[in-house]
Parts: structure tokens; sequence; C-alpha cells
């Protein structure tokens, strides 16, 4: 079910990050809040630390923001190097549990907050049946399968 749930969350942050326009990256919801290009930097930390902790070892290190793009490919990047991991693991129950409840449900979270950002900045994404989505374990790279049910 990791596997899937990292899948799901490769689809829909895909989606937000698709076609962010240009400035996006420093946009904020209010001048105390974080920007979109921090969110998107930490949900990149999240899988560094996911990987950390299924390797036993449980680093955190928190990375300024780069360029956009830069960070779309390390959400990416490391969102396959932590799928790979699980693909080849057995976890414990007790793990299974504190990865989801922590790196992966704060990225599910921090998607919404961008497909949010994108509504306030005017560029919101369109809403989708999910449900019917295409959604693979495995496939969570940038390249995502086209909506089937957008409104």
């Amino acid at each position: 079910m990791l596997r899937h749930t990292l899948a799901t969350l490769a689809y829909r942050a895909g989606k937000v990050v698709r076609g962010a326009p240009s400035g996006f990256s420093e946009f904020r919801a209010s001048p105390d809040s974080r920007s979109a290009g921090e969110i998107l930097a930490h949900m990149g930390d999240l899988f560094d630390w996911a990987l950390s902790i299924v390797d036993g070892r449980t680093a955190w290190k928190n990375t300024a923001p780069q360029a956009w793009e830069a960070d779309v490919q390390r959400l990416f990047d490391t969102l396959a190097r932590f799928d790979e991991q699980l693909a080849g693991a057995t976890l414990s129950e007790e793990l299974e549990r504190q990865v989801f409840q922590g790196p992966i449900a704060d990225a599910l979270q921090h998607t919404g907050q961008l497909a949010l950002l994108r509504r306030l900045a005017g560029v919101p994404i369109a809403a989708e049946n999910y449900f019917v989505a295409d959604i693979v374990e495995g496939r969570v790279g940038s390249q995502q399968a086209k909506p089937r049910q957008e409104f």
C-alpha cells in the first residue's frame, strides 16, 4: 500500500507542479507563510528523510529552495529512490505506519497546499475524478498518465 500511496502522490504532485507560472516559486499565501518553492523543497527533504528512516539512520536536513524545475526534478528523483527502496525492503508494520504518518502524509498535505496556492495565484489546476485516474504502483516519476476525467 505504501508504494501505491507514493504513486498517488506522484500523480497528484505532478499535476500541481506542471505548468506552474514563472515566479510561482516565490508565491505566498501571506507574508509569514512558506512560499511555493519552500514547500516544494521541503517535500524533497521529506523523502530524503524517508530514505534515511528506512536505512535506519533517521537524518533530517533542511534544503534551501532551488529553481522551481530543479526542485521538481529533485522531488521526483527522491520519490523514485524511495519507491525503489520500498520495492526491495520488508518493513515492520510499525515502521510502515511511521513512514506513512510522517513523511508520506506530510507530502500529501503539502501537495494540497501547492494546489491551493495555484488557485490563489490565479492559475488553478483542473479538478479531477481521482477515483478513475490511471495510477500504477511504481510510476513515481514526473511522467504521469494523462487525466481520464477532469472537470
